[in-house]
């Protein structure tokens, strides 16, 4: 029925409150770069924010999400040392980004699902490409995820568009060479995932941690994840 399927990560595969994750993901990120001997350490966390938001607006089909976010971010003024700051947040991931697994927890059943799918499927994890692959992966495998063989995941250094552009999904769909037509999105954000229509892709709303938006798209399919295990159980028979 479909050749490849797309899943979002957070909240869909990983039980995790991004709100409250990304609180916790700041503090831990400001008290770093004070003991790392960045200056404006406490601008940090402001401008990280500020910096992703025009990299998520960028639609720039020649430039990574990674260089959109490091350029506005070097020309804040704030921290002009770039080696500096490409070397701590190089840090950040491999030191401090691990320590936060305490603020999600796997899905029961996921993983069981997961490898079944991967045996018939293309399965990319379809996650809002604002990351880079360290923090993906740990997410992954806290998801306890991390042994599967995924034909893609969407880190900032790879793609070159964000969620809730369209173009997103296009990018995905050329790099993994399916048409959108004979793919499925699986997320549990309206506005975020089920914009893949736009393209002919088939979507499927999970409603556990559900984020509501006024959108003008309904999900081909939807319901909590005992619903998804069983539509994934009957596309892998």
């Amino acid at each position: 029925m479909f050749k490849a399927i797309l899943f979002d990560l957070d909240a869909t595969l990983l039980n995790i409150n991004m709100d409250y994750f990304l609180q916790q993901y700041f503090k831990k990120m400001t008290l770093m770069a004070r003991d790392f001997g960045i200056e404006n350490y406490e601008q940090l966390s402001r401008q990280v924010f500020e910096s992703t938001g025009v990299m998520i607006a960028d639609c720039n089909p020649a430039t990574t999400n990674e260089d959109a976010f490091m350029s506005h971010f070097l020309a804040s003024g704030y921290f002009d040392e770039a080696d500096k700051m490409r070397d701590f947040f190089e840090y950040f991931y491999e030191e401090g980004f691990p320590q936060l697994k305490e603020y999600c927890r796997p899905f029961p059943g996921i993983p069981e699902m997961m490898e079944k799918i991967v045996k018939n499927h293309k399965v990319v994890i379809a996650t809002n490409a604002v990351f880079p692959m360290k923090a993906l992966k740990d997410r992954i495998a806290w998801a306890n995820l991390g042994h599967l063989d995924f034909e893609l995941i969407t880190s900032y250094e790879i793609m070159h568009f964000c969620k809730p552009h369209v173009q997103y999904y296009q990018e995905i769909a050329d790099l993994i060479d399916v048409s959108p037509k004979d793919c499925l999105m699986v997320g549990n954000d309206m506005g975020e995932d089920l914009i893949a229509q736009k393209l002919g892709m088939k979507t499927f709303l999970v409603k556990d941690m559900l984020i509501e938006k006024d959108v003008p798209y309904r999900p081909d399919w939807q319901g909590r994840l005992q619903d998804l295990f069983a539509f994934m159980e009957a596309l892998a028979s």
